[in-house]
């Protein structure tokens, strides 16, 4: 399994990140101990919405959609 993931920090609200990873449990931690650079700065972060995919190619797809402008307007509607 593939996952997309959205995060949002807890210290600043108005931060937000999407992922794509094989081990959502490692890699949240790893976004929790600054090892991401994007999100280092804004830690810590929590799992607001994923989504499982078993195709390894549609879940990239939908977090490319998810960060274009489109997706944006999606992801602000229903997974936010």
């Amino acid at each position: 399994m593939t996952y997309v993931y959205l995060l949002r920090s807890e210290s600043h609200p108005d931060q937000t990140y999407i992922g794509f990873t094989r081990d959502l449990r490692t890699r949240l931690a790893a976004h929790n101990a600054g090892l991401g650079k994007h999100t280092a700065k804004h830690r810590p972060w929590h799992l607001v919405t994923y989504v499982a995919f078993s195709n390894p190619s549609r879940s990239l797809a939908f977090e490319a959609y998810l960060k274009s402008h489109s997706g944006i307007a999606f992801a602000r509607k229903r997974l936010w």
